[in-house]
């Protein structure tokens, strides 16, 4: 079978997916307009699925000719709470949006999925689809893994993708990187509680704004001084709430913030510091800190072999010059990671934006974000030959 002629011959079709997918953007985990379409269009192919979170995940089954092993091909679907700007034909009119290019991820898994079927006398084993919520937040993996969907099969390896324009790779090309590709991304809120006064009698409140402040310098010491500089690791305060008026001390204050990072003992020293120096600066105040730390999305960590295995897969379609080795992580986060710590697998990236007249392009999670749909036959056509290539016999 020539893959890339039969992707082509459905090209139009994955991309009237997409169109028909922007149109309906939902959020985090509640996609019943987005299900009810991915499976609309599984039935009308004859392509057996099945649901999990109360609706709001799908798994689609393709069987091969003989029992085997199982792959799965990852697809988030969900969007973004972002009004769009992109003057598009089929743009959202509900006030959120595909600002991330999960439309996309979908419309070509479910191209995937059709060639499969079509040509399920190819392979062994079966193929597993998962159409995912909640990435962005506040993440669907995980639950859809404690639903089952790795098991019955057992799924042996998993593939997934981000279009756009995430890493630094060319136009048309793909990215791929063993090891470290995301970072884990956590969430920290700090709240110290004073005593309001008036701001005219600092002396008798206990103010939490300098408080505060020296915490906020302190924390940026901890990537700087207190962790191993060969390691990689990010910390940002990215809000700071207090006050509501000019002249009152007000009782609270709060700053909240993400931190990156790809290894765990890294990850728990973050969080460590971040309580004892907020803790130990409120004290030295005369006040009290109230710490949160949330570990959300663990690192996205590829598999050596199966990422080079993918690899090898897409040079034998397109030519090695379409292959792109990254050489550095990207700090940005993916739930895709819990996949991978189940199975061996390989999350890769599709490099194309779309380019506009004046030549610029618009990056992710912004209200002008899109991508370059004559792109879209290179994912599909890799989840496929990845696919056949897995079931049909060659090593990883």
């Amino acid at each position: 079978m020539n893959i890339i002629e039969e992707v082509k011959k459905i090209e139009s079709k994955i991309i009237g997916f997409r169109h028909d997918l922007h149109k309906i953007p939902e959020l985090q985990n509640e996609l019943p307009m987005t299900m009810a379409y991915i499976r609309d269009v599984l039935e009308s192919y004859g392509i057996s699925y099945f649901s999990l979170m109360d609706g709001n995940a799908t798994v689609a089954i393709i069987e091969g000719k003989n029992p085997g092993k199982c792959l799965a091909i990852r697809a988030d679907a969900d969007a973004l709470p972002i009004k769009e700007e992109t003057g598009l034909p089929f743009a959202s009119e509900n006030g959120c949006m595909h600002a991330c290019g999960h439309d996309a991820h979908t419309a070509m898994a479910l191209g995937a999925a059709i060639i499969l079927n079509e040509h399920k006398d190819l392979f062994d084993g079966c193929v597993k689809v998962f159409f995912q919520p909640g990435e962005e937040y506040p993440g669907g993996a995980l639950p859809m893994i404690e639903e089952g969907c790795m098991d019955n099969p057992k799924v042996d390896g998993i593939v997934g993708l981000h279009n756009g324009i995430l890493f630094p790779v060319s136009p048309g090309h793909i990215g791929v990187k063993a090891g470290p590709m995301m970072a884990a991304m956590d969430r920290f809120k700090v709240t110290i509680i004073g005593r309001g006064t008036h701001g005219a009698t600092p002396h008798l409140g206990a103010d939490p704004i300098p408080c505060i402040c020296e915490i906020v310098n302190s924390l940026q010491k901890i990537v700087s001084r207190m962790i191993n500089p060969l390691d990689q690791a990010l910390l940002s305060v990215c809000q700071i709430h207090g006050g509501f008026t000019q002249n009152i001390i007000p009782d609270e204050v709060f700053i909240e913030g993400t931190v990156r990072t790809f290894d765990e003992k890294v990850r728990n020293d973050i969080k460590r510091y971040i309580n004892e120096i907020s803790t130990n600066i409120a004290k030295a105040y005369n006040m009290r800190a109230d710490v949160e730390y949330n570990f959300k999305y663990p690192a996205v960590i590829n598999d050596n072999e199966f990422t080079n295995f993918v690899a090898n897969s897409a040079k034998e379609l397109f030519g090695e010059e379409v292959v792109e080795y990254l050489d550095r992580p990207s700090l940005g986060g993916d739930d895709v990671a819990y996949f991978l710590k189940e199975a061996k697998g390989t999350y890769f990236s599709l490099s194309n934006p779309k380019i506009y007249p004046d030549g610029k392009f618009y990056p992710h999670h912004n209200p002008k974000f899109d991508v370059d749909e004559s792109k879209f036959y290179i994912g599909t056509s890799i989840f496929v030959k990845v696919a056949l290539d897995f079931l049909g016999g060659k090593n990883v």
